[in-house]
């Protein structure tokens, strides 16, 4: 797969990455170096990852870098739990996108799995 923009998994990461940057963009100024940073690189990481995978010749190598975007969406729900309990967040906006998160975990597991079952 050369076209990774028709990956539904490529394109739930983009739509997630865009919501992420409006919620760390409401954080508080001081977080610009730790909580803002860190989850803006996690949720560019994602599709990057997925993008980076589709231009590798085998399923080995792809799964390879969905992994690596798997363990970005880890990061990145890690990173917006701890703005959730600080209360950096709201609660809603933050349950809105975690569920976000939480379903392109999912997806990213099954592409994963569709990946290393063509062994």
């Amino acid at each position: 797969m050369k076209n990774f923009k028709k990956l539904l998994v490529w394109n739930k990461s983009v739509e997630l990455a865009l919501n992420v940057y409006d919620i760390a963009d409401k954080l508080p100024k001081d977080e610009r170096f730790g909580l803002i940073s860190q989850m803006k690189r996690a949720c560019v990481s994602i599709s990057s990852n997925i993008a980076e995978g589709a231009s590798r010749r085998t399923d080995i190598e792809k799964a390879r870098f969905t992994e690596i975007a798997l363990g970005s969406a880890f990061e990145l729900e890690t990173q917006l739990i701890i703005a959730k309990r600080k209360s950096l967040v709201s609660p809603e906006e933050a349950d809105c996108v975690l569920q976000e998160i939480v379903e392109l975990e999912k997806s990213l597991n099954s592409f994963y799995r569709k990946l290393r079952s063509g062994l």
